[in-house]
């Protein structure tokens, strides 16, 4: 039987564009030498591996997201406590724009995305290091 899918992504995707900031790669990039600045890489291990790190980028799996941030939660990141500006990164950027949006709802300030996510950032310059090998 098919699911009656009341709200799409494109739509999620959507409502999470009008109430987050869109960084274009060159505006990350600029930002990336800040130690006001947490960028937040999404991406999972096959990823990182496959492709290099932005580096200083904290590693964080989309699926933790909303444990790593609630302070209340036994999976809390003290990276996630910082007075810092938070850009967070996918591959494509649709992830990193839900993410973005999910942070913002729960109060976590300020918060952005890479347009374009990791792809972008590496076709704009943006500095790449590889994945430590045997490192998650």
């Amino acid at each position: 039987m098919a699911q009656n899918i009341t709200v799409g992504f494109r739509q999620m995707l959507d409502e999470a564009l009008a109430n987050i900031t869109t960084l274009s790669p060159e505006e990350a990039i600029a930002l990336s030498d800040s130690n006001t600045v947490t960028f937040v890489d999404l991406r999972d291990p096959r990823e990182r591996q496959r492709e290099g790190l932005i580096p200083g980028a904290f590693s964080c799996p989309r699926g933790m997201l909303e444990f790593w941030i609630d302070p209340a939660s036994p999976y809390h990141k003290p990276q996630f406590a910082e007075e810092k500006r938070f850009v967070f990164f996918c591959a494509g950027g649709w992830r990193s724009a839900l993410a973005a949006d999910t942070a913002r709802r729960m109060g976590l300030a300020p918060v952005a995305h890479i347009d374009g996510g990791f792809k972008a950032w590496r076709e704009a310059g943006g500095a790449v290091e590889p994945h430590p090998p045997g490192h998650k």
